[in-house]
């Protein structure tokens, strides 16, 4: 901390030193607790909600966080700038970099966040677990590169530096760990700036449990309740819940876990809040992972079962604040899911736009860095918010949470919500059956409903608002003629309606009776079920519940169209490796390039069996969505 317990200062004005979601949880307590805020915004960040929340707000000019967020000298310049005499760093960015917390005490400003000793100890995965072993922590052995064999495998391949699942692979053949290792340390390298990794022992369905730390100055170290995250995605979390299913099966875990998670706070004289991160066995056996030096992004399930606020707890330490001897207990349960702009059917691919209308039912509580209106970048991590639901009873907790995100109405960008309320419906997850592997064993469902008959509503939305000088609506015909007929893509796939509007009503294949239609809304009676679609239509797409359709036009032009083999950028990104070369001969499915973008990594790979014809784009350009970045041609 940047204060001591002889040395007291008030905390005043805040500065965020972060974007988004975090700054407006920030923002928030600190506006309870009568400070005033700071934020700082990059240019794309410009409208967004949290900078108009903000008393103050410096722009960082540029985009990219290596131009604006991780300029930890142009951070503080804002702060002293804007007056505030503290600086909280949130999750992500500069949260966990010594040298800015350093750099922020010697300016004069109270670091919101641990000891710069205790950052810089488990800024290190290596130099960590070795720091735990010796606390009496179990940590699963570490395997350097060269010492990995058949009798290891499989094993994960890790960054010592950063988090976020960057920098992480799985490696089952021996044969492949030199082009893993070489894959993760280049990722490490982009994300991090350190490309170092090293090897474990990988627990193929292991459960992921953490524990909230909170201490203060004169030595008092609380465990605040346990979390268990196991659900994941490219390693990264979906899922949150306090108290864990697994430990609450296991009762005697929960004091071991408590009691090696203070050990570790102990260990690096820890102040403020972090969390320990443990691999756990379906017997109870646990082993540390790695201890997070922030506010975690899950903290909201914590709050809800504890009652705390923990940012306000953050600021209160770092004013000087003794805690009590004993947290609070923790009581009932709570589930987060992270809504993420991005499609998990296809390989999790990030989505970018306008989000025309995100609502969400406000009887649970909706941590969000967006509103109507807001503007989904490339730039950034691609989380929407996150959604929390607490009661009593996990079963009820879980179905509740599940139906607020079916009504949620999201227009834009299509979202893993479908995806998150099949978890949470899920027979393996009510059970509590959470492990890393849940997506390996169940498959990804939660595919939005049916597309064919949002094409169909979407259609007659559409004829329903276009009517004529008697308010006959669009395709009405009084004899029988040719059907009316659009098409609407989802994804990469193409759905084509046809219909007739007669002096009988709608005409359709199946047994589908039309009941009544405006341009808002449709009502369908199918095979004897009457069923209603909300419909939603902007500029180039059309929203039926949770179904996203871009309009497809009769007539393309062909200025538009791409030469057959072309490769095109998914979304804006970054290229950071070209894996061939003109003339190569690959096969279907073998990576060509790598890109990055929302901070994950994109392997584009070949459509087909060919030859390498056109190489467009190199190492470090930038691409826009639609891009050609390569084509690829069939073998002579």
């Amino acid at each position: 901390m940047s204060t001591s317990a002889k040395e007291p200062r008030v905390i005043t004005s805040v500065l965020v030193a972060n974007r988004g979601e975090i700054a407006r949880r920030v923002f928030r307590t600190a506006r309870s607790l009568g400070l005033s805020t700071v934020a700082v915004y990059s240019t794309a960040d410009a409208d967004a909600p949290y900078v108009d929340e903000a008393d103050a707000a410096v722009h960082l000019p540029g985009n990219a966080p290596g131009e604006t967020y991780l300029r930890g000298e142009l951070v503080i310049e804002a702060a002293l700038r804007a007056g505030a005499d503290a600086v909280h760093p949130g999750y992500g960015f500069l949260s966990e970099n010594a040298g800015f917390a350093q750099a922020v005490i010697e300016a004069g400003l109270t670091w919101i966040g641990p000891p710069v000793d205790a950052i810089s100890s488990m800024g290190s995965k290596i130099e960590a677990k070795k720091l735990m072993a010796a606390a009496g922590v179990p940590v699963l052995a570490e395997l350097t590169p060269a010492e990995v064999s058949e009798a290891d495998l499989p094993v994960l391949v890790k960054a010592s530096a950063g988090g976020g699942g960057r920098g992480m692979r799985v490696v089952s053949r021996l044969a492949d760990l030199p082009g893993e290792i070489e894959a993760a340390s280049a990722e490490a390298l982009s994300a991090f700036g350190d490309g170092t990794v090293f090897c474990e022992r990988y627990l193929p369905a292991g459960r992921h449990v953490e524990v909230q730390i909170l201490a203060d100055q004169h030595g008092t170290i609380w465990a605040v309740g346990e979390r268990e995250c196991s659900i994941q995605r490219r390693h990264q979390k979906v899922v949150e819940e306090a108290p864990s299913p697994l430990v609450s099966r296991i009762p005697s875990m929960r004091p071991l876990l408590f009691d090696a998670a203070r050990k570790a706070a102990a260990a690096i004289s820890y102040v403020g809040a972090g969390t320990v991160e443990f691999l756990a066995d379906e017997d109870g056996n646990f082993y540390f992972l790695e201890m997070n030096t922030r506010l975690q992004v899950e903290h909201p399930v914590t709050e809800e079962t504890t009652g705390l606020d923990l940012v306000e707890l953050q600021i209160a330490v770092a004013d000087g604040l003794k805690l009590s001897d004993e947290p609070p207990p923790t009581v009932g349960h709570a589930i987060e899911v992270r809504l993420y702009a991005e499609d998990p059917h296809h390989d999790w691919q990030p989505q970018t736009g306008v989000l025309h209308k995100f609502a969400v039912d406000p009887s649970v509580r909706v941590d969000s860095g967006v509103e109507d209106g807001s503007i989904v970048s490339p730039y950034y991590d691609s989380m929407l918010a996150k959604v929390v639901a607490f009661g009593p009873d996990r079963t009820a907790v879980a179905r509740r949470l599940a139906g607020v995100l079916e009504r949620a109405t999201i227009h834009g960008v299509g979202t893993n919500r479908d995806l998150l309320a099949w978890i949470l419906r899920h027979p393996a997850f009510l059970a509590g059956e959470t492990d890393t592997a849940f997506f390996a064993t169940h498959g990804i469902g939660g595919a939005a409903g049916s597309a064919e008959m949002a094409a169909l509503a979407a259609a007659l939305a559409d004829a329903a608002g276009r009517t004529g000088p008697v308010r006959v609506p669009s395709g009405w015909r009084n004899l029988a003629s040719q059907p009316q007929r659009k098409s609407y893509r989802v994804g990469e796939t193409t759905y084509d309606v046809e219909y007739r509007l007669t002096r009988d009503g709608l005409v359709v294949e199946g047994n589908i009776q039309l009941v009544e239609s405006s341009p808002e809304r449709v009502v369908l009676e199918i095979d004897g079920v009457r069923r209603v679609f909300e419909v939603a239509a902007y500029d180039g797409l059309v929203c039926v519940g949770s179904v996203n359709l871009i309009p497809v036009p009769r007539f393309v032009d062909p200025s538009e169209q791409v030469a057959a083999g072309s490769l095109v950028a998914p979304m804006p990104g970054t290229v950071i490796r070209v894996g061939v070369k003109v003339g190569e001969v690959v096969k279907q499915g073998q990576p060509l390039l790598w890109l990055e973008a929302m901070k994950m990594e994109h392997t584009i790979a070949a459509p087909v069996d060919g030859v390498v014809g056109e190489l467009k784009v190199e190492a470090g350009q930038q691409v826009e969505v639609g891009a050609v970045l390569a084509v690829v041609g069939e073998n002579a």
